[in-house]
């Protein structure tokens, strides 16, 4: 069975060869290979997930903040609740769910 080689491949075959030998070469062993900038690819869109959830995060935070700094009675609170602080002498009770996470009372 004969295998037909267009004349363009038989004429410029040296071209041909070394264009392909260039593109395995970058396709796989090169170091900033297509396999590696995939992966690369990859880390990147991950990482800037993360940096979506961490502005997020950051916000809430800040109103937290805004919202415990401008008065001294929910700065009592909120350090009552979130660092377990107590005054001298009282005695605090943390009831906790099935995940170690304090439940709070809706008032």
């Amino acid at each position: 069975m004969k295998i037909y080689v267009p004349a363009f491949a038989m004429k410029y075959r040296f071209y041909v060869l070394t264009l392909a030998g260039l593109l395995v070469w970058v396709i796989f062993f090169d170091g900033s290979n297509l396999i590696s900038q995939f992966r690369l690819w990859q880390k990147l869109s991950d990482l800037q997930n993360q940096q979506e959830y961490y502005v997020d995060e950051l916000k809430k935070v800040k109103e937290e903040e805004k919202e415990v700094m401008g008065n001294p009675k929910s700065m009592e609170k909120f350090a009552r609740e979130k660092y377990l602080m107590k005054k001298t002498g009282e005695t605090v009770f943390v009831i906790v769910d099935e995940d170690n996470k304090s439940v709070e009372k809706d008032e």
